[in-house]
């Protein structure tokens, strides 16, 4: 604020408060003189002219003097208290505005200030913590998308350029637009991700529910990925119960095993096993997806569902890092539980609950 605007603002208020007490020290004086008149006739005084004049000059300006005195003591009580205060939060505020969300505000102690300010600082701090995790999450989440971007991106200019070698073989023509192929399908299955990722993050998604049996969603899932588990020569096993209800959204649900399944299997080696089990309780119905893949440390368990996680980044070339986010949002939305026990070096096991019809 400008020297000048500030000084017209302090004039102003002085102004209007000195008007105020002016209005109340002429209807005191007026008070004052109706009272001594009224007075004066009940106890059979005499007062003269003179006498009245001197009397309410006298108060008047008595009441003006302590206008004035009250006028200025409040001035600087209103600058030293809530003026100062206010001013410190909109010089925070401003600096929020201007992208700065490590400013806080520190709480009010000085005497005579209103003890409400400090409700009001404890939201505004509130709110900048909260917005600066807002900001981390989505410079990190920039930043990931980049990283992960560009891995596919350099394969594919890589194959792109060794294919236009002219006396290139057939068979290696073949492999480097395999290579192409497949990594122009790793970016679209990380946008097609992101973008459901951030349709459910928004509540864009709405559950459709509808009856269905479970164990019969899980083996159609499962039976997608044969070509797989069979290419890497994976022992199947199944212990799935029957007629396992339940009243959910569907095809949010198969998002789900799709993801558990392709990652069993892209963690699993060679020769290695995945299990898929189906049980049911009163009210419960509870899938396990385990694998005798790498595993994990608790270290990474604890934060395997963030968006972008990846772990052990040696075994993760084929990821993006965002089906287990997805994964874990869809669950939320279906209100459901996901869980993952894991020991490195001997396989993982993820656990979904849902409740049943």
């Amino acid at each position: 604020m400008k020297k000048s605007d500030l000084k017209h603002k302090v004039l102003r208020s002085l102004y209007n408060y000195f008007l105020f007490f002016l209005l109340v020290a002429f209807l005191v004086t007026c008070s004052t003189m109706l009272f001594v008149s009224i007075l004066s006739e009940t106890l059979h005084i005499e007062l003269t002219g003179d006498n009245l004049n001197a009397a309410a000059k006298l108060t008047f300006l008595n009441v003006i003097f302590l206008s004035i005195l009250f006028t200025v003591i409040d001035a600087f009580r209103r600058k030293y208290t809530t003026e100062r205060i206010t001013k410190r939060i909109a010089e925070a505020a401003k600096k929020v505005i201007k992208g700065d969300f490590s400013v806080r505000i520190s709480p009010v102690s000085q005497f005579g200030a209103d003890k409400n300010f400090n409700e009001i600082i404890d939201c505004f701090n509130m709110m900048a913590e909260e917005l600066a995790g807002v900001e981390t999450l989505r410079t990190d989440f920039v930043a990931n998308v980049s990283h992960e971007m560009k891995t596919p991106l350099a394969v594919m200019q890589n194959y792109g350029t060794l294919l236009q070698q002219s006396d290139l073989e057939e068979e290696k023509r073949i492999e480097y637009a395999k290579g192409v192929t497949d990594g122009s399908r790793r970016l679209a299955d990380m946008m097609t991700n992101i973008l459901k990722l951030n349709r459910l993050e928004k509540q864009q998604i709405y559950p459709i529910t509808e009856e269905y049996d479970l164990g019969e969603q899980l083996c159609e899932c499962l039976l997608g990925y044969e070509s797989v588990w069979e290419k890497k020569q994976i022992e199947i096993e199944t212990e799935i119960a029957e007629d396992v209800k339940v009243n959910t959204d569907s095809e949010l649900l198969s998002l789900v095993w799709s993801n558990l399944f392709s990652n069993a299997f892209k963690f699993t080696p060679k020769g290695g096993k995945v299990t898929v089990i189906l049980e049911a309780t009163e009210h419960h119905a509870i899938v396990k997806v385990k694998d005798t893949g790498c595993g994990m440390t608790p270290e990474v368990g604890a934060h395997i569902f963030d968006k972008f996680y990846q772990g052990d980044t040696s075994h993760a070339t084929q990821g993006n890092g965002l089906g287990l986010a997805l994964v874990k949002r869809v669950v939320d939305i279906l209100y459901g539980e996901i869980s993952v026990e894991s020991a490195l070096g001997k396989g993982s096991t993820f656990t979904v609950k849902f409740r049943r019809t």
